[in-house]
């Protein structure tokens, strides 16, 4: 097997998806194995570059493609000192020496794109972005125009057909100029690449008609995944495991809440089957629930409740949203977790498109905090954490065990005086008791001495009352000494009593009438609903019993295939260059998914490689790219016929 290097040079490859596919193209013919490698590139976005680097290969080269009059366009204002035009020089530069068998461009295309309305698609920015692509094409073009590429590859949005109809009547001249033939397709991302997506492009390929006699074929085509296929392998989203690209979003609160009621599979247009009747859903009311600050959540910025010796989130407001963890056409929509997902954006949110899913799978630890939980005795216990009381988790056990022939373990046994006891332990209140013969619970005079006084001293271990003679201790029904004041309320305005080491509501005046505002009886302003706009993360149970939440960054690079969930066990969590999740965003929305680059790469090598062997006639089920030009892109042209070397 002959091993053949295939050289490609990507111009505005971002973040490096479209080389990424080239990279893991492995094209073959009988008796030759080509493989890619990337030999440059250029692109402005200095932090996309980054991550564009870390996939292999050359470094790619820092610049801005655009003209001087293009640049002011754009940013509205003069270059920086320093700054230069791109020459056809400075691209072969950036190849490091190299000749390309394949140039890929991927140019900015919001310009084209349907997103944009047509008065700012019109104005002078837009017009001049769009002009880089001719720019571009003619810098490469130059720069090897006496050795050119076998293959220019130019990707963009479908609307570059009719909204950028004279850039690419512009562009197919400069490349028939320069002795291509040009042809355009439009193709889904997701048939192409096996993706969970459908992802229409538009692909402009360019064959040099000396260097290139073989036909291209289409890439196969394969039906599209299911969204559940690719989460279904992944860390539930929040999980820190995963690293920051996948912690959940940061919505406004109507935005959490329209998503619950969008129906699976459907978009925003499924609210317009909601019943409204003054501004109000008739059918449905949303209203905060105190339960005495039951499972509250403190906001950030506001002070805590009174700290208890039994603080917990089931005993009141004992919980806060942390704000420190970060995260078009049909807005709202929801994704079913068995069906494929939309095109990845580089705005992917869930207010413009179907950037959410219906989750069934519980939230993350939801198997392993159940309150009150009990383990079996044959199976193993949870992991023990800090704060392990029963009502925070599965920290119980059903133990079989039991002692001496009574159940209970032996509870309220009392031990004969002649026998001995069982072990003493530090909790010997019940259980722990002798049939003494001798006296006690007595009454001690009042002119007599007491006993020992002992750690138990109450009236029914010992003589450890007596008999008062003193007047007016008698009283009549209701007074504090004969009921002890249990479940006693002290007015807000008068002293309490003393704090005894058995204060609780039940045996004294142990409770307060609190007139503030954020006592347990009234609700309070953070027991309010959020505002419309507040931003928060939170999990509401959608009507069809599953969480409608917003992809994650990481779900979305998974979606454009620029992450595998398999890699996580020996690659660990994907972690883009920045900080910033619409950064991060905006760079998978933009990139060429890799496993389309890799079909498309597949094809474009096969065809180089049978070139290289003599082969000008190759059989294939598939059809030629494009079907319609079929005799068009396998034939040369008839003038070509009439030189020399036709």
């Amino acid at each position: 097997m002959i091993q053949k290097k295939l050289t490609h040079f990507h111009l505005f490859p971002g973040s490096g998806g479209g080389k990424k596919g080239f990279q893991r193209a492995r094209p073959a013919i009988p008796g030759m194995q080509g493989e890619f490698v990337y030999v440059g590139g250029m692109d402005i976005d200095a932090v996309a570059v980054r991550d564009c680097d870390k996939l292999g290969g050359y470094p790619t080269t820092v610049r801005d493609l655009a003209s001087r009059e293009q640049y002011v366009a754009i940013n509205g204002r003069e270059p920086p000192p320093g700054w230069q035009e791109v020459t056809p020089a400075d691209v072969r530069d950036a190849a490091h020496g190299h000749r390309p068998n394949i140039v890929f461009l991927s140019a900015p295309c919001k310009g084209f794109s349907g997103l944009l309305a047509k008065s700012h698609a019109a104005s002078e920015k837009y017009r001049a972005m769009n002009g880089l692509t001719l720019r571009a094409v003619w810098l490469t073009l130059e720069a090897w125009k006496d050795d050119p590429p076998e293959f220019f590859l130019f990707e963009n949005v479908p609307l570059i057909m009719t909204r950028g109809r004279h850039f690419l009547d512009q562009i197919t001249g400069l490349f028939q100029a320069y002795g291509y033939i040009v042809r355009e397709t439009v193709h889904d991302c997701g048939e192409i690449g096996g993706l969970a997506q459908s992802r229409r492009r538009f692909l402009l390929v360019a064959r040099h008609a000396e260097k290139m006699p073989m036909a291209v074929y289409e890439p196969p085509r394969r039906p599209l995944r299911s969204v559940g296929e690719v989460l279904g392998r992944m860390h539930l989203p929040g999980d820190l495991a995963a690293g920051p690209m996948h912690r959940v979003p940061r919505l406004a609160w109507k935005t959490w809440v329209r998503l619950a009621f969008v129906e699976a599979s459907k978009d925003w247009r499924s609210l317009n089957r909601l019943a409204v009747e003054n501004g109000h859903l008739r059918d449905y009311l949303i209203v905060p629930e105190g339960h005495a600050g039951y499972l509250g959540v403190r906001e950030w910025g506001k002070p805590a409740g009174t700290v208890t010796s039994r603080a917990l989130p089931t005993n009141g407001a004992f919980s806060i949203a942390d704000p420190r963890a970060k995260a078009f056409a049909a807005g709202y929509g929801v994704n079913a977790w068995d069906s494929s997902a939309g095109t990845v954006a580089g705005e992917s949110l869930p207010s413009n498109g179907r950037f959410a899913v219906a989750d069934p799978r519980p939230p993350v630890g939801a198997a392993q905090y159940q309150q009150y939980g009990v383990v079996p005795w044959d199976r193993s216990t949870g992991a023990v954490i800090g704060v392990k009381s029963p009502g925070q988790g599965t920290f119980s056990v059903a133990d079989p065990r039991h002692q001496g022939p009574a159940k209970h373990n032996n509870e309220f046994r009392i031990v004969p005086f002649d026998q001995a006891s069982g072990a003493v332990t530090s909790a010997h209140s019940t259980g722990q008791r002798i049939a003494d013969p001798r006296g006690g619970r007595g009454v001690t005079g009042f002119e007599q001495h007491a006993n020992v006084v002992i750690g138990g001293s109450t009236s029914g271990e010992g003589a450890f009352a007596v008999a008062d003679p003193r007047p007016g201790m008698r009283r009549g029904r209701g007074d504090n000494y004969l009921t002890g004041g249990h479940y006693g309320v002290v007015d807000w305005n008068e002293a309490s009593g003393a704090v005894s080491a058995s204060a609780c509501h039940d045996n004294g005046r142990w409770s307060v009438a609190d007139p503030r505002n954020n006592s347990a009886n009234n609700l309070s302003s953070e027991m309010s609903l959020p505002a419309p706009n507040d931003k928060l993360v939170c999990r509401i149970q959608s009507l069809d019993g599953t969480w409608h939440r917003p992809f994650t960054t990481l779900e979305l690079a998974a979606l454009q295939s620029y992450y595998d969930p398999d890699d996580f066990a020996e690659h660990g969590p994907l972690v883009m260059e920045g900080t910033s999740d619409q950064v991060w965003r905006e760079h998978v929305g933009n990139m060429v998914p890799p496993a389309a680059a890799q079909a498309m790469a597949e094809e474009i090598g096969r065809a180089i490689l049978l070139s290289w062997a003599g082969e000008t006639f190759q059989l294939s089920a598939t059809p030629i790219w494009v079907r319609p030009l079929a005799i068009a892109i396998a034939v040369r042209h008839e003038h070509q016929r009439d030189r020399p070397d036709g």
